[in-house]
């Protein structure tokens, strides 16, 4: 197996974990503020990182502590406003309209890199674009402010998958991951003190719910982006990713009874055709 197509093994691997989120943040919202819910969630992740990769932690090296940290920023900024963002539309809606980093990933990798993107990722984007049309625009469900938060959140996400790809290379994983986790635990913190009524409410359901989004969706998720996304591009990572809307939508349905519809189902299956056109174009 070559490094590109085991990179994308593991970013694909890791897409699953991410697709079962929306569900689980959108309930633990039920018991906690929503940067209350990000600091809380990224101080453990990085407690449990930071024992595990202890040795390459302390040797952390300047380039490593800045760039992790505008990283962290960036990672913040998307889950500030997908996590808020969550609280005034629906699960599977925030997990499509998430997706659109898929569109703003190529832009921002063509601004940012000067790299434009093969003929087939662009033909992918499309199609994951369409698809993602129809997954959002339901009959009365109108684009709403959670709708729009997390369309700022997409928009996040393809600047920190872009910048991922510029910092990772020649930088240690441990230590940018690590830093990552610091950054974006230290802005939900502060966030939550100066702009929220801050509540925690958390009972042994919701423990296991932080617990599964802590050590799996950031601690081991995270950890795997950062080390493999550099074996691949930027846009082959965002359409990779935009498989994670499809997985959210059927944890929606199976939990909360999140229905798409016909043009859901059409939609979903564009994305996934978009996917592959984007995976079997050439190198």
């Amino acid at each position: 197996m070559n490094p590109r197509t085991k990179a994308e093994f593991y970013l694909l691997s890791i897409t699953f974990i991410w697709g079962s989120t929306f569900v689980l943040s959108k309930y633990l919202l039920g018991y906690i503020t929503p940067l209350a819910y990000i600091g809380i969630r990224f101080s453990i992740a990085a407690l449990l990182f930071s024992l595990i990769f202890f040795k390459q932690i302390r040797t952390l090296t300047k380039g490593a502590a800045i760039k992790g940290g505008i990283l962290g920023a960036l990672l913040f900024s998307g889950f500030a406003a997908q996590t808020i963002g969550l609280q005034y539309t629906s699960a599977s809606k925030s997990a499509f309209i998430t997706g659109m980093m898929v569109v703003f990933t190529p832009i921002c990798q063509l601004i940012i890199e000067r790299r434009a993107p093969k003929i087939g990722n662009i033909i992918g984007v499309v199609l994951v674009t369409i698809g993602l049309y129809l997954l959002t625009s339901p009959a009365g469900s109108a684009f709403n402010v959670g709708d729009a938060l997390n369309l700022f959140c997409a928009l996040m996400f393809g600047l920190y998958i872009v910048y991922l790809d510029v910092f990772s290379k020649g930088l240690d994983t441990a230590q940018l991951t690590f830093m990552q986790f610091v950054a974006t635990a230290a802005l939900g913190l502060v966030g939550a003190g100066l702009f929220e009524h801050v509540s925690v409410q958390l009972g042994a359901e919701p423990v296991l719910v932080l617990g599964y989004l802590t050590v799996f969706a950031t601690v081991i998720a995270l950890y795997i982006q950062v080390r493999f996304q550099k074996d691949t591009t930027p846009t082959r990572s965002a359409i990779i990713f935009s498989i994670e809307p499809v997985i959210a939508a059927v944890f929606a349905y199976l939990t909360l009874g999140e229905v798409l519809g016909t043009l859901g189902v059409i939609g979903g299956g564009l994305i996934v055709g978009g996917l592959l056109v984007s995976e079997l174009s050439p190198a």
